[in-house]
């Protein structure tokens, strides 16, 4: 239970699906509900999949690249901070690659848009991918590894449930609230990033010491 409350914790919180609701809005503002459920279904499945791809390919890109662990940490727990930042700094959007021209143009189409831009790069980022490739050499046993998955299922559950009811949230919690409640996640994504790589260094201090 408590593998599976932190890797979602960690998880959520990076992906911040809150931060996405005024895009997603933005973007099905004249669709219907029944179409809004559809795009909200679709989005959450490919940011699912995306998520465990990421989490069973981390060992073989691993190997592949001649990456250690402690090396990945401390990529994966800078990009998590970086998001973190972005999110307390409210430019959230641009970080995620919002402001990219091929990004834009898929926006402004509204083509299929439940893969790109919002699933990649908005929600299953780098950021999140990095800290499933972690997991993936954290997290060995056979039972480990199904309360992982069970956590990303749930992930993509909650995300789901947010963004179907994206424009119900924008009503009630309006502009300020969303952007309040994205700066507290922004601090807990930024701890979960220096939590990285502060155990990288320490594990990376401990084996220069015994050598």
């Amino acid at each position: 239970m408590d593998i599976f409350l932190y890797v979602f914790a960690a998880l959520f919180s990076v992906i911040n699906p809150l931060g996405t609701v005024p895009v997603f809005v933005g973007l099905t503002s004249d669709e219907s509900p029944k179409e809004r459920g559809k795009t909200s279904f679709l989005t959450a499945v490919n940011v699912i999949v995306i998520l465990t791809i990421s989490f069973f390919a981390g060992t073989y890109l691993l190997d592949f690249f001649g990456i250690s662990l402690n090396a990945l940490r401390i990529a994966g727990g800078m990009i998590i901070v970086t998001s973190g930042f972005a999110l307390l700094t409210g430019t959230f959007s641009k970080h995620k690659g919002m402001k990219n021209k091929r990004v834009q143009k898929d926006l402004d189409n509204r083509e299929k848009f439940s893969l790109t831009p919002l699933a990649i790069p908005m929600l299953a980022g780098p950021g999140s991918i990095s800290l499933l490739i972690t997991f993936n050499q954290e997290y060995s046993h056979t039972k480990e590894i199904l309360i992982v998955v069970l956590a990303v299922l749930a992930v993509g559950a909650a995300t789901y449930f947010i963004l179907k009811s994206a424009h119900f949230i924008t009503k009630f919690l309006g502009a300020s609230g969303i952007n309040a409640i994205s700066r507290i996640v922004g601090f807990i994504v930024i701890s979960i990033g220096v939590e990285y790589i502060a155990t990288a260094v320490v594990a990376i201090l401990s084996s220069i010491q015994i050598g």
